[in-house]
């Protein structure tokens, strides 16, 4: 089994992944500070095709533009040494308290106005790394208190934020797609945009130049805190071809945020999640959103890495293992029942709606079918459990 993994696998990781050092609400700090130029080569390290960063993660909040190209050049030393990229770039407007009622939706023109600056900035630093794409996480972009904001003049700021940032992007020619990432709640109690489905509703309202280089980045554990099944939620973005980019990772569904490490709950949901970005030729990063337990010890963090990347390999071995499986095969391509008069049929048109209305079904034939769920089923778990050849 190959787990060694590839430049053409294209994993990434977060610099704020490894960078976490286990603060939370009833805790303070059990890990050091990482340095970000020690955590890009330690991602090298570990097998990463490239890295993903928030603006702050790599130039302090508040950096002089002096200051800002100063690590910048840094940061394009290191990594031409490590021979690592950058897969993505985003903007952090949620930590600093000038965002704790929203940026691109608080009711503080200011504030929008400078959440629109802060973008254009870290846009600005993703492009000089050669980042492919721009995310656009709305973290604080939400609220707690239904009366503080008209849901409908939150939605209107939100567009006029993307329009804004989509275009500075185009018009200065940036190479950056934008995909916007779809969260329920945490930081906020309830947060706008929450679901793949109302990003890409979103979307559809933009102004048409514009819709074609923004789609959605959609995150495993965000759809399982309200029980969504993430294999569809991916599946209609690449039906849409709106998949532009997805954050990987494992997550009990209803908790909070946990960003576990992939493959560490759900084995069968996360395979059905490889086997689709496997199978539908999608040519995005594998990107991993995680985050090492607050029990971990520093070096510990780049197990996290190395066991995200192997997890994906497993499954994508097993996608294969599948695919070859004859019995599992078998049952597969009896679930699909050809009619070519029927499909025929199937494109709207004042004939084909005639000719339908003429056509004598059977219903209780038809339920009658076998279909072979529980075995097939079964099949796969036990592929998965390593008990088949």
């Amino acid at each position: 089994m190959a787990t060694d993994p590839r430049p053409e696998d294209r994993f990434t990781v977060g610099l704020w992944c490894t960078a976490f050092a286990g603060r939370e609400v009833f805790g303070s700090e059990v890990r050091p500070p990482l340095d970000p130029m020690e955590n890009i080569r330690g991602l090298a390290a570990a097998g990463c095709w490239g890295f993903n960063f928030h603006d702050d993660d790599l130039v302090p909040f508040g950096s002089s533009a002096s200051e800002t190209d100063r690590i910048l050049a840094h940061t394009r030393r290191v990594m031409a040494d490590e021979g690592i990229a950058v897969g993505m770039a985003t903007c952090n407007m949620f930590e600093h308290p000038v965002f704790k009622d929203g940026a691109l939706t608080s009711n503080d023109a200011r504030v929008r106005a400078y959440a629109r600056q802060k973008a254009m900035r870290a846009a600005d630093m993703g492009a000089e790394l050669g980042a492919e794409t721009f995310v656009m996480w709305g973290g604080r972009e939400g609220l707690e208190v239904e009366a503080s904001k008209d849901p409908r003049e939150a939605i209107k700021r939100y567009r006029e934020g993307v329009e804004f940032v989509a275009a500075y992007i185009l018009g200065n020619e940036l190479g950056m797609k934008v995909a916007i990432e779809p969260k329920p709640n945490e930081p906020r109690g309830d947060i706008f945009l929450p679901t793949a489905g109302h990003v890409l509703g979103f979307i559809a309202t933009l102004e048409p130049e514009l819709q074609r280089i923004v789609g959605v980045n959609p995150e495993i554990q965000h759809s399982r805190m309200v029980g969504i099944d993430t294999v569809h939620d991916l599946a209609q973005c690449l039906d849409a071809g709106k998949l532009f980019h997805t954050d990987l990772g494992a997550q009990k569904p209803t908790r909070f945020d946990q960003d576990l490490r992939f493959g560490a709950e759900d084995i069968k949901e996360t395979f059905f999640v490889v086997k689709l970005l496997e199978e539908s030729g999608w040519t995005g990063t594998r990107a991993f959103d995680v985050k090492p337990y607050r029990s971990d010890a520093p070096e510990e963090v780049w197990d996290l890495v190395r066991g995200c990347i192997r997890s994906y390999l497993i499954l994508r071995e097993k996608v294969a293992q599948w695919a070859a499986d004859a019995e599992i095969q078998e049952l597969v391509v009896a679930l699909d029942v050809a009619d070519p008069e029927l499909e025929a049929m199937s494109a709207w048109s004042v004939d084909n709606a005639r000719a339908l209305r003429e056509v004598t079904f059977d219903p209780d034939a038809l339920a009658a079918r076998r279909l072979g769920y529980q075995r097939l089923d079964q099949l796969t778990f036990e592929l998965l459990a390593g008990v088949r050849g």
